[in-house]
């Protein structure tokens, strides 16, 4: 069972945030009826009652983390971990990167719900969203269409509004050959595989307003919106834009030779 560690955090920075309030307002002036007067005596004096118990200390000493992480992680960066070759060569498996969650607009932690707008995803942004699905599992892709695009996927090349996108060959590498596409103004790297045929993932599309088309940079081995369609502006995470670790396994040592910004 996965667990869903936002609503986690948010009801642990509650549940000991009243704890702490809670023993502020109430319960210190319960456990000790002389705080009120501050008197020497009772500082010095205290009994065995008046002691703070285990977890209200508790709480007083995780509340401040937890309201940190919950601000940092809900509103302003996210780590995540790659678990699929979906997105190779630009992101391998194992590679630990970074979500800016302030490029798209604040959202509320658990709910998603948008409560200040600041910019839209644009073609090239690698993105991280819940899968439209079941809303829960998060999924990272290149976003292909936005809004009021005609999106058309044939014979491994890539239309954008009737325009072939362009795909440069760079190396091959059996069974993939790298290339390296430019959409818009953005310029990144792609596997295709070799000698592939047939109806993989082929189609045309139309993205509605509020949805965005998304595929996989490893265009072949990729589950994204060729097979499930749109996905929906509440749906968003944020916009991927650094890999700070890498590490394959447990059985492996973490590296750092591919720290760096997401093309």
């Amino acid at each position: 069972m996965d667990i869903n560690f936002p609503l986690v955090l948010v009801v642990l920075t509650f549940a000991t945030g009243l704890i702490w309030l809670l023993d502020i307002l109430v319960l210190r002036k319960r456990r000790n009826p002389r705080a009120e007067s501050a008197s020497e005596a009772a500082a010095d004096d205290e009994s065995e009652a008046g002691k703070e118990p285990y977890l209200v200390e508790l709480s007083r000493s995780f509340f401040p983390v937890l309201a940190i992480v919950l601000v940092l992680r809900s509103f302003l960066v996210e780590p995540f971990q790659i678990p699929s070759g979906s997105m190779l060569p630009t992101l391998e498996v194992g590679d630990f990167i970074l979500v800016n969650k302030f490029a798209y607009g604040l959202r509320l932690p658990v709910a998603g719900t948008k409560i200040l707008s600041v910019d839209d995803p644009q073609r090239g942004d690698v993105m991280v969203f819940r899968y439209p699905d079941d809303g829960t599992t998060n999924y990272i892709k290149r976003v292909v269409g936005v809004p009021g695009d005609r999106i058309r996927y044939q014979d491994h090349e890539l239309f954008v509004n009737g325009e072939k996108v362009e795909a440069q060959f760079v190396a091959r590498m059996p069974p993939v050959e790298l290339l390296r596409e430019k959409l818009g103004d953005d310029e990144h790297m792609i596997y295709r595989t070799m000698g592939r045929s047939g109806n993989g993932g082929e189609g045309q599309w139309s993205v509605g307003e509020g949805q965005y088309f998304v595929m996989g940079d490893n265009r072949d081995n990729s589950n994204d919106s060729r097979y499930w369609g749109m996905v929906p502006d509440d749906m968003v995470v944020g916009k991927a834009f650094a890999i700070w670790m890498h590490w394959q396994s447990l059985t492996s040592l973490p590296s750092f030779d591919r720290v760096g910004s997401i093309d």
